[in-house]
């Protein structure tokens, strides 16, 4: 019975990790997954028949500080407040508009939504440069090429973004830089850290968390928000300390299965223990 307890709490243990309910230990690297949603370009001729274009892809290029509000939203993803310029389908021509329209064109970024995206999973892979901190740079971030909506007879499948949901134990001292195009938000704890928002070549940002008023040893949120809007360019590069933990995609309904049966005959062996 001992031996059938133990295989049991390692069977357990072994799903809760693979399902990212175990913190991630700092290991070599760090599997993560982002939501990849594809949109057709405002400007290009080659979107699928029954969608239609975004206009806030492949539209004006600008810097647009200020396009989401300083906290999530409820479900977890940017609120649009409106950027720090006049909108495209704004009044004032002078200097510039704004790169994006509306609010409900902005909640297609981050939401599945008929007739104008289509989205995918994609996997990315932080990895421990040998001093503590984890790295992803990738000058071409192309990760949907030739898929979904297709490249819209460009050489690469351009007007997507792309979505970051997991947590981390904060400790002191940890810090978080980004550089990419176009659009970059990161939230820590729900609030803003790093607003790169707008349509632009490589940008580059960092936030030292000791600074945000967090508490060493509690949990955290991490939400990391992309977008391509324009060609011919994305690119990607982190470097952080944080030791994010995995966020392996929803499980099938046959492994919560398993992990149920796990866990009821843990809580079986501990009751005959006890008895």
């Amino acid at each position: 019975m001992r031996f059938i307890g133990s295989l049991l709490r390692a069977f357990s243990i072994g799903v809760l990790g693979a399902i990212g309910l175990v913190p991630a230990a700092r290991a070599e690297a760090i599997s993560l997954n982002m939501t990849i949603r594809d949109f057709c370009g405002w400007n290009f001729s080659g979107c699928p028949s029954g969608f239609s274009a975004n206009p806030d892809f492949e539209n004006v290029i600008s810097d647009d500080r200020g396009i989401v509000n300083t906290t999530l939203g409820v479900d977890g993803t940017p609120v649009f407040a409106g950027g720090s310029r006049p909108t495209l389908f704004g009044t004032d021509s002078s200097p510039a508009l704004g790169t994006l329209t509306t609010a409900q064109y902005f909640s297609q970024w981050y939401h599945d939504t008929a007739g104008y995206n289509m989205s995918t999973t994609y996997g990315i892979s932080l990895v421990n440069n040998g001093s503590g901190i984890y790295e992803y740079n990738n000058p071409n971030f192309f990760p949907i090429d030739n898929q979904l909506l297709g490249n819209e007879g460009q050489s690469h499948n351009y007007s997507f973004t792309a979505q970051l949901h997991t947590t981390f134990t904060y400790q002191t001292g940890q810090t978080f830089s980004f550089s990419g195009d176009d659009d970059v938000w990161v939230f820590i704890d729900r609030s803003l850290a790093i607003d790169l928002g707008g349509v632009h070549p490589t940008e580059s940002a960092s936030v030292n968390l000791d600074t945000l008023g967090l508490t060493a040893g509690n949990t955290y949120d991490f939400d990391l928000f992309f977008a391509e809007r324009h060609t011919t360019g994305s690119d990607i590069a982190i470097d952080t300390s944080i030791v994010l933990n995995a966020n392996p995609t929803v499980p099938e309904p046959g492994t919560l299965a398993l992990l149920g049966i796990a866990l009821a005959g843990l809580g079986f062996s501990r009751r005959r223990k006890m008895r």
